[in-house]
Formats: C-alpha cells, structure tokens, sequence
C-alpha cells in the first residue's frame, strides 16, 4: 500500500477522532457548569449526589464507562443493540466523563473568588446574575483556563479509547493498518496527526490566555 492511500484513510479516521472531539466539548462543556452549580447547592441530597456522581465518573476508567454504557440497555433492559449504538455510547460516556472533570474545574474557579467581590458589587447595586457575568466570570475563565486546556488536549488523545469498543476512529484504523501492512509508518503518521492537532489547541488556548491579560491576580 502506497503512503497516499495510507494517508487518506488515517485522515478518514482522524475526521471520526475529531467528531467525537467536538460533540464532546459541546456536550460536557455545558453539563460542567450544571453538575458545577449542583455540586454547590445548598440542598445536601443533591450535592451529595451529584459528588457521588463526579467520584464514579472520575475514579473509573473511561473505557469501562463505554462498555457500561454500551451494553446496558442490553442487558439491563433488554433492547437490542443496533449498528449506531457503538457511536452512542461513545458520544455518551465522553460527556458525562468529561463533564465531571469540567464541574471540578469550574467549582474551584468559581470559589477562588473572594466573598468580598460579591459584597462590594452588592454595594454598588449589581444584582447576582451581573455581579456574575461582569465581575465575577471572567475571572473564573481567566483561572480556570489552564487547566480547561490540559483537559482539552487530554480528550484529543482520549478518542483513541472508541476504539476499545469498535468505533473505527484514527488509531483502530493505523492498528489495523499496521497489522496489514507490517510496519510502524501507521503509528507514527497517526502520532503526527494527534500532535500536530494538539499544537493548534494550544495555540488557540495561548491565543484566548493573552486576550485575558488585561486582569491580573
């Protein structure tokens, strides 16, 4: 098999990579803020849950939350599996795992903020949903966006676990190349996808630091 064709089928499997990367972040990214605000509620049931719920999903591993997942409407409730379950339960566990790690995120930046910022914008007559948004949460991005990038290029390597369950995303496909074609050149160019990708999130998230530089701690 020629590099080209090598090439374009990795790429095929790379756009997969990166469709679960998308609908990861656009699923987890905003369920974060909501297991965030449930993790602080005043309720103690509901915080109690929703930390049992972030300790599950952090304390096992992804790949297991898949075959979860996966074969429990199977064997829970007896629905038979169809050929976009797979896609399914791989779009499914992403969020939820991922979203536990976004609300730990967004709670430790949201409680970094001192008391007194709310009292003064309290003061100043700023009610509670514009103390938030104008005061308070653009501080939170500017801290939290650190380790929101560390989890972001964590999923970009994290899609290759799809493959634990069939999902043809880009490293089933350079493992299966590998063992047609006998040769490492699979895994390297696979390897140079996931880093050069990688590179560009980083640059975007150093872009989206420097236009926060005008607030300092």
């Amino acid at each position: 098999m020629d590099i080209a064709t090598m090439l374009q089928m990795l790429f095929e499997g790379f756009l997969v990579s990166m469709q679960i990367f998308a609908f990861t972040l656009v699923g987890a990214v905003p369920l974060g803020i909501v297991v965030a605000l449930l993790r602080m509620s005043r309720i103690a049931p509901v915080r109690l849950i929703t930390r049992l719920y972030i300790s599950v999903m952090r304390g096992t591993p992804l790949m297991l939350q898949m075959f979860a997942i996966y074969f429990a409407p199977y064997y829970v409730f007896g629905i038979q599996l169809s050929t976009d379950s797979k896609w399914y339960a791989t779009i499914v566990a992403f969020i939820v795992n991922y979203a536990a790690y976004f609300a730990e995120i967004y709670r430790s930046g949201i409680q970094s903020i001192p008391r007194g910022q709310y009292e003064a914008a309290e003061v100043l007559g700023y009610s509670r949903v514009q103390t938030f948004v104008h005061i308070v949460l653009p501080q939170v991005v500017k801290r939290i966006l650190p380790a929101m990038g560390n989890e972001v290029i964590t999923l970009v390597k994290d899609t290759s676990l799809a493959f634990s369950i069939g999902v043809a995303e880009m490293f089933s496909t350079a493992k299966a190349l590998v063992a047609s074609q006998v040769s490492m050149l699979p895994f390297a160019i696979a390897a140079a996808f996931y880093w050069v990708f990688n590179l560009i999130v980083e640059m975007v998230l150093n872009a989206i630091e420097k236009r926060l530089d005008y607030y300092h701690d």
